[in-house]
């Protein structure tokens, strides 16, 4: 029988293909690049956590495709962006060539904005009521701005180098940011697309929070005990260009344990809910234990 992720994970695919098909009649470069940023691969978990999160609390079927698709292709623009020369200078990325790579650093840095543009216009144009799809632009866009996303990665751009000191609370707050934001929002549009009362969108956020972290944690773990076959992306990066990361700060083992505390503070959050968000629990799981 096929499960739940695997359904969700086709839905996610199919309306990604249709949408980066309905811009295919622009410059065929870079579509191309869109195309490469998008379908070859990747974990597809922000996707995932919005349809787990909408499906828990009884949304339509098809109420979260848009917004499953544009968060991703918003994480898809992003790494673009990050893998960059000016940024992280990455070569590999899902086990391919990063866009600059395949393509060249112009075009990718257009296939990034392009991205980003079809993921907040499959928002605006979802089947949804009006004000559910204005909190679902609202809440991507917060998100993945100055005070999300790319506020993290300026922060992490300026605590990076041997001679940047960071401590651990503004190492918090540049992955709540850089990565935790994303991960928040995905869970808050599901939460939008089932629409979900104030309180337990409060409480899903408190999971999605530690979830954000976990996440991260769990990344710098994996640049250091990882490989890059696996990883399907460069291993070893994070040491090399002296990024300011968990084990660095405070240890293996300290991170272990902090890894293990934020996952009893998911399961926490997500215990009044039962058995019905038991799908959402698994991908917080997942999130912990992967390998790459």
């Amino acid at each position: 029988m096929v499960g739940l992720n695997e359904v969700w994970r086709a839905r996610t695919d199919a309306s990604l293909q249709r949408a980066l098909d309905a811009v295919a009649g622009g410059e065929p470069r870079l579509h191309a690049a869109m195309r490469h940023a998008v379908l070859l691969g990747g974990k597809r978990m922000r996707p995932l956590l919005v349809h787990a999160t909408a499906h828990a609390f009884g949304a339509a079927p098809g109420a979260a495709d848009a917004a499953a698709a544009a968060i991703e292709l918003v994480h898809a623009y992003s790494l673009v962006h990050d893998d960059l020369p000016a940024m992280d200078d990455d070569a590999l990325r899902r086990g391919q060539p990063t866009v600059h790579v395949a393509f060249d650093e112009a075009t990718a840095i257009l296939a990034g904005d392009a991205l980003q543009t079809l993921a907040f216009s499959l928002l605006a144009e979802a089947p949804l009521d009006a004000e559910i799809r204005l909190a679902m632009v609202a809440a991507l866009a917060h998100a993945s701005g100055a005070n999300g996303m790319c506020g993290g990665q300026a922060l992490d751009l300026a605590a990076t180098g041997e001679d940047v000191s960071i401590d651990i609370a503004a190492l918090e707050r540049l992955h709540a940011m850089k990565t935790g934001a994303l991960l928040r929002a995905a869970v808050t549009l599901g939460a939008l697309a089932a629409g979900v009362d104030a309180d337990t969108r409060a409480r899903l956020d408190s999971f999605a929070a530690a979830l954000g972290l976990a996440f991260q944690i769990r990344d710098d773990l994996l640049d250091i005990e990882g490989d890059s076959a696996t990883l399907g992306k460069t291993a070893g990066k994070d040491v090399a260009q002296d990024k300011a990361t968990f084990p660095a700060l405070i240890g293996l083992e300290a991170s272990r344990d902090r890894l293990q505390a934020l996952a009893a503070r998911m399961d926490e959050a997500l215990a009044p809910f039962g058995d019905a968000v038991a799908p959402l629990a698994a991908l917080g799981r997942r999130a912990i234990e992967r390998d790459h």
